[in-house]
Formats: structure tokens, C-alpha cells, sequence
């Protein structure tokens, strides 16, 4: 029976090889210590302050910004109310971004 190794585990951000005395494990995949920033701002990341959404990790402001709760009512007065969607970080993809209001009827002017 030949020898074989055990597959080693790839850093999901870098794609290389993720060896256990240089990773960090979190949301099930091995990361590398370098590569273990936040996938918007590229903050370094600790344990502590990490959430994880579709596979990427992201620092939890980030997180907020990206896939947090929109609206009024949410949070206690109208400081608690973040209407900033991260644009100076290049998120793209918030819903803050995407506008998507209907079009206005046009009325003749008189």
C-alpha cells in the first residue's frame, strides 16, 4: 500500500496551502494569518471581531454596512440609523447602492 499524504487545506483568499502552524481556522476553511482581513476594508481581522457571509469574512462594521438592517425603526433615534453603504471602501454591493425607485409620471407643466 503506497504512502500517502493528507491533503492540505488552501487559504480561501490566496488559494495556496494552508499549513497549521501558520493559519487560523474560521468558517470552516483554514486562513492564512496575512490573508485574514476583512474582504471590503482589508482591516486585519481577530477572532473577536469577525463575521463570516457567503464564504468571505469581514469585519463586523463592514458587515453591518454590506448586510445589516436597513430602515426606520431599527436602533434608538436617528443616530443609531447608518445610512453610510461603505462607498469609500468600494462596496458596490450594497442595497443602499442600488437604487431602485420607480420611475416618475410626467405631468405637463402649467
Amino acid at each position: 500500500m503506497p504512502f500517502t499524504s493528507a491533503e492540505t487545506p488552501h487559504c480561501p483568499r490566496c488559494g495556496h496551502a494552508a499549513f497549521h502552524a501558520e493559519s487560523i481556522p474560521v468558517a470552516g476553511k483554514m486562513w492564512h494569518k496575512i490573508c485574514f482581513r476583512c474582504g471590503l476594508c482589508k482591516k486585519m481581522l481577530e477572532i473577536s471581531n469577525v463575521a463570516e457571509h457567503d464564504g468571505d469574512v469581514y469585519c463586523k462594521q463592514c458587515y453591518t454596512r454590506k448586510f445589516g438592517i436597513r430602515g426606520v425603526g431599527f436602533g434608538i433615534g436617528a443616530g443609531a440609523l447608518g445610512m453610510d453603504g461603505g462607498e469609500r471602501f468600494g462596496n458596490t454591493q450594497s442595497q443602499l447602492n442600488k437604487i431602485n425607485y420607480p420611475p416618475l409620471p410626467n405631468h405637463p407643466s402649467n
